[in-house]
């Protein structure tokens, strides 16, 4: 490979903030050859894939993919969005796909290219596996897939790999919109169309999916810049305030990950071991040494979640002295009253007591014991079957810590509840899938669609 590849990335996780179109503005002074991103993760949790949602709104979605796509389209240059719509359903391509057009239609752009990638593994494919006896691995201590885990789905999406992204690109696709896809396949994929051994591209992808994550300082959802030459992968901030160092880049490799060395991709890992970093700019770094190892068998990801039930909240305000001190009474004294009508938690409902000023975000592992706040505020949540019975429990577990029995003289209660009646929240969705299954062909699963957008269509 002789010829050097340049790919702006303007957002880690797309339209879950806003991109910042200052440093993108700035980024599209340089010479370009493609525009990516990453529109999708499961850090959101399982909500989105199980009800087939988004957590982004759609005015940012379109806001990130108008500058996106009127930039991509005044250079003639590719633009590709990997899981769209947060999760990577194909209903979520149909929605991008939709956007693009409407975009497209509104600023009279002149025809373009552009290729969908839609995934053709769904329930009744993953439920043909098992009745054959095939094994779908569990991965970080699951268990191997089963029908129950596979009937408990509502929501799933395969992970594809590099190679339909590719296929793409090599068709001359202007604009390319993928269902669920590994992060560092988006980028990747362009790399090796354009001829860049895997060793560079895979790395490349790694390093660029999470956008200014891989910069110092912390400054999210701004653009960066990576260049992959034949044995090099160089990675530049965009924004004035921001670099990339030695430091910023091989620290990314530790980020959301349980080796700071490997990342596997569908068909091999990519190995970080002997990767060297080298300040070459005040704002670049270049990285050497890096390998991808193939594997010897070609697997997909399987991502699934199915709903668990209704959520309802109740807050409560505390500033009693007393229940303060007590608090841990005061909650196991209401837990009781929620036991002596439904039973124990955990086996037809789930009661929660997060308590702010103490330990809502650490919860057992929190290391400060002593409350030290001189007020409290509860976020009291129940989960159950069904709406009504979500909101009695929440409403019980709540009222009771005001009537909880301290020892104290008076009759006006230690706690205030802050919402008169229970808040409706999302439904309840867990993770049912996180395996890997083996296919024969990366592309069979991953079909193309390729049509002109304001223009006629072309088979």
């Amino acid at each position: 490979m002789d010829k050097i590849i340049k790919v702006i990335c303007p957002n880690g996780h797309l339209s879950y903030a806003r991109m910042e179109k200052g440093s993108f503005d700035l980024g599209l002074q340089t010479k370009l050859d493609a525009i990516c991103a990453d529109a999708g993760s499961n850090d959101v949790g399982p909500y989105p894939l199980g009800a087939d949602s988004c957590t982004s709104p759609e005015t940012w979605q379109r806001y990130d993919i108008e500058n996106m796509l009127l930039a991509a389209r005044k250079l003639k240059i590719p633009m590709i969005i990997g899981s769209a719509n947060d999760c990577g359903s194909n209903k979520g391509v149909d929605k991008f796909v939709r956007i693009v057009r409407e975009i497209a239609q509104e600023h009279k752009l002149p025809p373009f290219k552009l290729a969908t990638i839609r995934c053709a593994i769904d329930k009744k494919h993953i439920q043909s596996a098992l009745e054959k006896g095939e094994r779908i691995q569990g991965l970080d201590g699951r268990a191997d897939l089963t029908r129950k885990d596979l009937h408990n789905t509502d929501g799933m999406v395969a992970v594809m790999g590099a190679e339909p992204i590719q296929r793409a690109v090599e068709t001359g696709a202007d604009i390319i919109i993928t269902s669920r896809t590994s992060d560092c396949c988006i980028f990747a994929s362009f790399a090796l169309a354009r001829g860049s051994s895997k060793d560079m591209a895979y790395y490349f992808g790694k390093v660029m999916e999470c956008a200014s994550f891989c910069a110092e300082p912390y400054m999210g959802k701004e653009s960066i810049i990576g260049t992959v030459g034949k044995d090099y992968v160089i990675v530049e901030a965009c924004h004035p305030g921001q670099r990339c160092t030695p430091a910023s880049l091989a620290g990314h490799a530790m980020y959301e990950r349980k080796d700071p060395f490997y990342e596997e991709v569908a068909g091999g890992t990519i190995d970080m071991r002997e990767c060297r970093y080298e300040q070459i700019s005040e704002k670049a770094t270049r990285v050497t040494g890096q390998k991808f190892i193939k594997a010897k068998d070609y697997y997909v990801k399987l991502e699934g979640a199915g709903r668990i039930g209704e959520r309802r909240y109740i807050i409560v305000g505390i500033r009693d002295p007393m229940t303060v001190a007590n608090i841990t009474k005061a909650i196991d004294w209401a837990k009781d009253k929620v036991v002596e009508q439904f039973g124990k938690n955990g086996k037809d409902y789930h009661l929660f007591y997060h308590v702010y000023g103490q330990n809502a975000i650490l919860g057992e592992m929190e290391p400060v014991k002593e409350i030290k706040s001189h007020e409290l505020c509860i976020a009291v949540e129940a989960v159950a079957s069904t709406a009504e019975k979500a909101d009695t429990i929440a409403t019980l577990g709540a009222r009771s810590i005001f009537y909880a029995r301290l020892k104290t003289k008076g009759t006006a209660g230690g706690a205030a509840l802050l919402t008169d009646e229970p808040l409706v929240a999302k439904p309840v969705y867990n993770w049912t899938m996180n395996h890997i299954m083996k296919i024969d062909d990366p592309y069979k699963h991953f079909p193309i669609t390729i049509e002109t957008v304001n223009g006629e269509e072309k088979k």
